[in-house]
């Protein structure tokens, strides 16, 4: 069994796919950026952040306290966990997407979720998902693949997805988010988001939900069978 890092800018649907070839494979699938929701929610929840203003050290020193899990559920979903309860929901709103690329750009954060996700990793058959996976959790994954699309085209997509949940959102306020992640996660100082040397690149711009799934599973089979 091999390991599959999908890393790529946000709202490329890397998590769809991701999921999508889990199931194909049978293989367990890990989504990092929810690591990431579930910290910056326990510090929106717990008032180290107010107004945009991050308290670096408050969560630092509160890291022992957050506690991340994965389980099924009975429609077999994946379900993200803190501390025992279900966040899933809670870790995809706005107000999470507004701060979680501060918060994941913060170093201690990173190490401490990174060796989660080895741990979580380290026997192979997993696909994970993120912006540094290829790069620096699993630099030695068998088959790495790094997605991108258009800001414009991202943003139609969170902004359907968020009004399907029923969701009251602002195109325009989603695209500058998009846009102020791409830059946080492309210049912050550890792990920042790049496509690695080895890693294939899918602009999925102009794709469909199922061809991007069966151009995956293709990259899959050829990568396998090596």
């Amino acid at each position: 069994m091999i390991k599959v890092a999908i890393d790529g800018y946000s709202s490329t649907g890397k998590s769809t796919m991701a999921r999508s070839l889990a199931k194909a494979v049978g293989y367990r699938y890990i989504d990092s950026g929810a690591m990431y929701r579930a910290v910056a929610l326990f510090a929106l929840q717990n008032k180290l952040i107010k107004e945009s203003v991050i308290d670096t050290n408050g969560i630092i020193d509160r890291l022992d306290e957050i506690h991340i899990n994965f389980m099924i559920s009975p429609t077999g979903t994946q379900r993200t966990f803190l501390n025992n309860h279900d966040v899933e929901d809670d870790i995809r709103s706005l107000k999470v997407s507004s701060v979680v690329s501060q918060v994941a750009a913060i170093p201690e954060v990173r190490h401490s979720m990174v060796e989660l996700q080895r741990k979580l990793g380290s026997e192979g058959g997993i696909v994970m998902d993120g912006r540094d996976i290829g790069t620096t959790v699993f630099p030695d994954a068998q088959l790495k693949i790094f997605v991108t699309a258009s800001p414009e085209t991202r943003a139609r997509r969170r902004f359907n997805e968020m009004i399907e949940k029923g969701e009251q959102v602002d195109f325009d306020e989603i695209l500058e988010n998009i846009k102020e992640r791409d830059h946080l996660d492309e210049t912050r100082t550890v792990s920042p988001l790049r496509q690695a040397p080895d890693a294939i690149l899918l602009d999925n711009s102009s794709m469909t939900l199922q061809e991007q799934s069966e151009w995956l599973l293709e990259q899959f089979r050829l990568c396998d069978n090596n």
